[in-house]
């Protein structure tokens, strides 16, 4: 059959509600130098030095290891990340970063007559599983104050509940006492996305093992700066990861996504250090745009900020918003702009870079303040 065969219309052949789907959509990620990149919240400093010997140790001088699969259940990765978290094993499942295991989770427990529930804003991935999975949506609003709405969590009749915490794009963090108000009451079960804890003062993960219905997701991407190598991983009792086990792939973490992620792990001191300047960078962005220049920011527990500029006349909104993102973009400066929702539009959302990245934001928002 030729390419230009007109009776071979593959998107006719695909399943109707494919065909409906709206892509997620990324942050841009630019392929020239020079960009400062403040738009995905990728950790702005290089892994532990252990990591590189860890891949050059698996790799080895003449790569014959790569040909081999990798250990199909991450099983030292497992034992690991357990006793960080002081858990067994088999309360640990590993994913191909964390969206992996969002995507499992949906897999599991989501379809047209069992409905996946999550929050708006939140993270935009959400919908788009559910939507893969032909399953049915549940959102639930956030309004301007971001208090958590425990009570309609809990009375859902949701199959499985996505709660971002801290909140992506707000940096909202939740009370661990709320969300084990929702576990007490919920009867499906609570997705607590975990992305950005390492950041956060409270953690869903210290209550796995006293909730047959928590599942904690996090990854490594944020906390130990390996967003390139796409590891994540599951906290939950042994049922819930033997489902997962059932659904993943094969082989879903190559052998040097398994290597580096061990090697991050037995380096707490250098990560311990990497998140304490990220949390005075943060503190310290956030102090300038709260106070010095006056905008509306929440208070950040994650490594990004989400603040509400308002020009030299004292207006805000999503023109005002979308002005400042083409203003720094025409800088070499990308932050994330969320344009489709009310409570949304008009922020942005800054990543914590360096401090010399961060100056030299300061400088281009003084910048267009003086001609905005």
């Amino acid at each position: 059959m030729s390419i230009t065969d007109p009776k071979f219309d593959a998107q006719s052949l695909a399943l109707p509600h494919v065909g409906r789907l709206s892509a997620y959509v990324p942050g841009l990620q630019p392929a020239e130098p020079g960009w400062i990149k403040l738009n995905t919240n990728e950790n702005p400093y290089p892994p532990s030095p252990r990591v590189a010997e860890a891949l050059h140790r698996e790799i080895g001088a003449d790569g014959a290891a790569l040909r081999l699969y990798p250990n199909p259940k991450s099983a030292r990765l497992r034992d690991a990340v357990g006793r960080l978290h002081r858990l067994a094993a088999d309360h640990v499942f590993i994913g191909n970063g964390a969206d992996d295991v969002l995507n499992l989770l949906v897999r599991c427990f989501c379809a047209p007559e069992a409905a996946a529930g999550f929050m708006l804003p939140s993270y935009s991935l959400y919908p788009v599983l559910v939507g893969i999975q032909d399953g049915r949506a549940l959102a639930l609003a956030f309004d301007r104050s971001m208090q958590l709405p425990v009570d309609a969590i809990a009375a859902s009749d949701a199959k499985v509940f996505f709660l971002t915490s801290p909140n992506a794009p707000t940096g909202v963090g939740f009370r661990s006492a709320d969300i084990a108000a929702i576990l007490g009451r919920f009867r499906g079960l609570l997705v607590v996305d975990e992305t950005y804890a390492i950041f956060a003062r409270e953690h869903a993960a210290d209550l796995v093992a006293r909730h047959a219905n928590l599942c904690v997701v996090r990854t490594f991407s944020k906390s130990h700066c390996l967003a390139g190598m796409r590891a994540g991983y599951a906290l939950a009792q042994p049922r819930v990861i033997d489902l997962l086990d059932r659904v993943k792939d094969s082989y879903n973490v190559s052998r040097l996504t398994q290597a580096a992620a061990l090697a991050a792990l037995g380096d707490p001191n250098y990560y311990a250090e990497v998140v304490q300047k990220i949390l005075a960078t943060r503190d310290r962005a956030q102090e300038v745009l709260t106070n010095e220049l006056g905008w509306f920011t929440y208070p950040s527990q994650a490594n990004f900020l989400f603040t509400e500029p308002k020009d030299r006349s004292g207006r805000s909104g999503p023109e005002v918003a979308r002005g400042l993102y083409s203003h720094l973009c025409a800088c070499k400066i990308l932050v994330r702009h969320f344009g489709s929702h009310a409570l949304t539009s008009s922020f942005l959302r800054i990543s914590v870079g360096t401090d010399q990245e961060m100056s030299v934001l300061q400088e281009h928002l003084e910048a267009w303040l003086r001609t905005a």
